[in-house]
């Protein structure tokens, strides 16, 4: 079962139209039907979790767990700051696409993706570079 056919199982569960999730979303008529590979783009998956509450996890996979610790999630937070403070302060110089600025609601969506990306990353690692002590 990929995102969409997810998405559509709980709106059937909820008895909420797919119609009105797209309405209230903002998305246009239609949008999830015509998703042709079953995936949602990061910033539209988070919008979604949130309106069904849900997490983004369980609508890309379908299970709850995201395999992190309390230390793991403190791990993430840590460095997601770190990111954020650089990311918007310019240190590194300004945050730009192609020549030209990035808007900075645009630079909280990279910063989602960003952190989506760790918080996915974080349980891969932690198999690959210590394998004898994740086992399952």
């Amino acid at each position: 079962m990929n995102s969409v056919d997810r998405v559509k199982k709980i709106c059937k569960d909820r008895k909420i139209p797919i119609s009105r999730l797209e309405r209230d979303l903002g998305f246009s008529n239609g949008y999830i039907s015509q998703l042709r590979k079953g995936v949602f783009p990061a910033d539209r998956l988070v919008s979604i979790a949130e309106y069904l509450q849900v997490s983004a996890d369980f609508l890309m996979t379908g299970t709850d767990e995201d395999g992190l610790t309390e230390k793991d999630n403190r791990d993430i937070a840590k460095d997601m700051e770190s990111i954020r403070a650089k990311l918007l302060s310019g240190a590194d110089g300004p945050l730009s696409y192609d020549g030209e600025p990035i808007p900075e609601e645009d630079a909280e969506l990279l910063l989602g993706q960003i952190e989506l990306m760790m918080r996915r990353l974080k349980p891969i690692n932690k198999e690959k570079y210590n394998p004898n002590k994740y086992k399952k």
